[in-house]
């Protein structure tokens, strides 16, 4: 099946360009030219495999427009903005974009960036589907693998899937230390960190769902000097 990737920006030359470079690469696509289309695309489509967000946009803002989408979609979301500053990178991330594409960018970065963000994503959902898999219970969460849930005392957390990769990979490997390069490669599918802060931001949010204590996490705890590591026994 084609994957559909939303392109959601307002600067149509920029829009055009990623779309062909996109179609030629074998994906399907649509535009949307501001969020308030964004949002009525959204309504209408099936399905949406990635979604390319633009910060600056018209009608819905593109913040705003993430954070409306993470409340019911899990898809992965990757800003592309003109807007280069960590504070934007950081609060793109905080608000659950899974990774930032500073413009002007390169064709073959975004191809790159677009092309690990799928086969990630598409390789979880295959490894789910084959697998009969048992959920996972560590200290006061159950990690329902099967259906990409988790559960803290039997309140349901509104993980990314980004998110939920994280939690799942280290409870799926509880004595193994991971350092940012193996953690980047195993959640992002790519060799080269392209911004420590991606993952510093990822933790920190996913911390701030799971733990009792994000300042002192009894869950993913930080090895320093090499990584991280789950810090609760599976039971």
């Amino acid at each position: 099946m084609t994957q559909k990737i939303m392109v959601v920006e307002d600067e149509e030359d920029i829009a055009e360009l990623i779309a062909e470079t996109l179609t030629e690469q074998g994906y399907e696509v649509v535009i949307a030219k501001d969020g308030a289309k964004a949002l009525q695309l959204f309504s209408t489509l099936e399905t949406v495999d990635l979604v390319l967000l633009d910060l600056m946009l018209p009608k819905i803002n593109g913040m705003d427009l993430l954070q409306r989408i993470r409340k019911e979609h899990r898809m992965p979301v990757l800003i592309i903005s003109a807007k280069d500053g960590e504070y934007e990178k950081i609060l793109g991330l905080e608000f659950g974009a899974d990774d930032y594409l500073v413009k002007p960018f390169s064709i073959l970065e975004l191809q790159a960036r677009v092309k690990a963000l799928l086969r990630r994503n598409n390789d979880y959902q295959n490894e789910k589907v084959a697998k009969a898999l048992k959920p996972i219970k560590i200290g006061e969460l159950t990690i329902d693998q099967e259906n990409l849930a988790v559960m803290k005392e039997g309140e349901s957390l509104n993980l990314t899937a980004k998110e939920f990769q994280i939690l799942n990979l280290f409870a799926s490997n509880p004595k193994k230390v991971y350092t940012k390069v193996q953690l980047y490669k195993e959640i992002w599918d790519d060799e080269f960190i392209h911004d420590e802060n991606v993952l510093n931001v990822h933790i920190r949010r996913l911390r701030k769902k799971i733990e009792v204590d994000p300042s002192n996490p009894e869950y993913i705890q930080t090895v320093w000097g090499i990584g991280y590591k789950l810090g609760v026994a599976e039971i």
